[in-house]
């Protein structure tokens, strides 16, 4: 990939994207009740199945690589867990227990359980149940408004909640049975940690759109409402915290693509580069290299009455002009996932956002054209 940007236009609008294992298929939601399956080849996608099984948008998606099933929930207040078998998906209802809609589905390191964050203040921790051959749920209740978004902490165990409440919270999905104590030794956040214990709570000032641990669940990043970037040290219980306000509009989601880099996108609809260090957390621009050609110029308005009623109408005098954003997505970025790499040296990722397109951003590349980013 010599450009730092592959771009592709599939629907008028989409909510969620995943990639399976290999990244040659692609699952994502046009904003609706459907979710899409695309063969990724030589930077083309392909149409090949439609899934049909929701009632209502499709709000997320997460695909599991190892065992390669789809998990996808919606505004129906249901999640199905997706199975290839007998050359088509076949769906398993999830029975989540939500009087809200789904906003984030996320599988766990293991994929032996995943986590559904909702509008109705709680997140639903699903595992399978042998003996009866269906997926249950658990609730974790410690939020006072929507959970947007949630992580899963590389021990298997942790998980992070984002939440309109504006508070950031670490919590233990452990589930006797599941997982293993093991797991949990030498913890920062402690050794005994039942289901549903609160570990760590920080409020940001606003809502909490995103929250990410860095591949070696050493730290959390999450971006605010408020502008603001926050990263958390947790290797030690001592969990400095650093924060960074920006200029920029909110940023929607974020993904780490080393253990002290990570790239935050959202409603400016570019991604920025951001790296953390003991001192702090720097921002090292817009990774969107089409911007560095410059905006669009309007020329003059023909006549004064011209202008006025432009400025009354559209609310600038040359905004007929302006038809497009000096960026590769045009409009806001909501999903940023892993495309290829490691989880510890990521070499590039994908976002997906409500101008429809799925862009592929090159790390390497990106650092190239970013002077004066630190060695990972």
């Amino acid at each position: 990939m010599s450009s730092s940007c592959v771009i592709n236009r599939l629907a008028i609008s989409i909510t969620a994207h995943a990639w399976n294992g290999d990244r040659t298929l692609l699952a994502c939601c046009p904003n609706d009740n459907t979710i899409l399956i695309y063969s990724y080849k030589n930077n083309e996608f392909t149409l090949q199945h439609t899934l049909r099984e929701h009632d209502s948008v499709v709000t997320c998606l997460a695909w599991a690589v190892k065992t390669n099933r789809i998990l996808s929930a919606s505004q129906d207040r249901n999640a199905y867990v997706w199975r290839w078998e007998n050359n088509e998906w076949k769906p398993t209802l999830v029975i989540l227990r939500l009087n809200r809609a789904a906003t984030r589905c996320a599988w766990s390191p293991q994929e032996d359980k995943f986590a559904v964050a909702s509008g109705a203040k709680l997140v639903a921790v699903c595992y399978f149940e042998k003996e009866y051959d269906w997926w249950v749920s658990k609730h974790i209740k410690d939020h006072q408004s929507t959970v947007f978004d949630i992580s899963w902490h590389p021990n298997n165990v942790l998980i992070a909640t984002a939440s309109s409440d504006a508070h950031v919270r670490v919590i233990s999905a452990f589930v006797k049975g599941v997982d293993s104590k093991d797991a949990i030794k030498n913890d920062a956040f402690g050794t005994k940690l039942p289901f549903g214990t609160l570990c760590k709570e920080i409020h940001s000032g606003g809502w909490v759109h995103a929250a990410k641990w860095s591949p070696t669940g050493t730290r959390l990043a999450w971006v605010s409402h408020n502008s603001s970037v926050h990263v958390l040290e947790c290797a030690t219980s001592s969990h400095v915290h650093h924060t960074l306000k920006l200029e920029y509009l909110p940023f929607m989601d974020l993904v780490w693509t080393s253990p002290n880099l990570f790239v935050a996108a959202g409603y400016d609809s570019f991604p920025c580069l951001f790296s953390v260090s003991e001192s702090g957390i720097k921002n090292h621009g817009s990774v969107d290299t089409k911007m560095a050609s410059g905006g669009s110029s309007g020329g003059a308005s023909g006549t004064m009455m011209s202008a006025w009623q432009k400025r009354d109408r559209l609310g600038s005098a040359t905004a007929d002009q302006d038809l497009g954003l000096n960026s590769h997505h045009q409009n806001c970025i909501s999903v940023i996932q892993p495309f290829e790499g490691s989880d510890t040296q990521l070499k590039s990722f994908s976002t997906s956002g409500l101008d429809g397109a799925i862009a592929i951003w090159n790390v390497d590349a990106i650092k190239k054209a970013i002077p004066g980013i630190p060695a990972s």
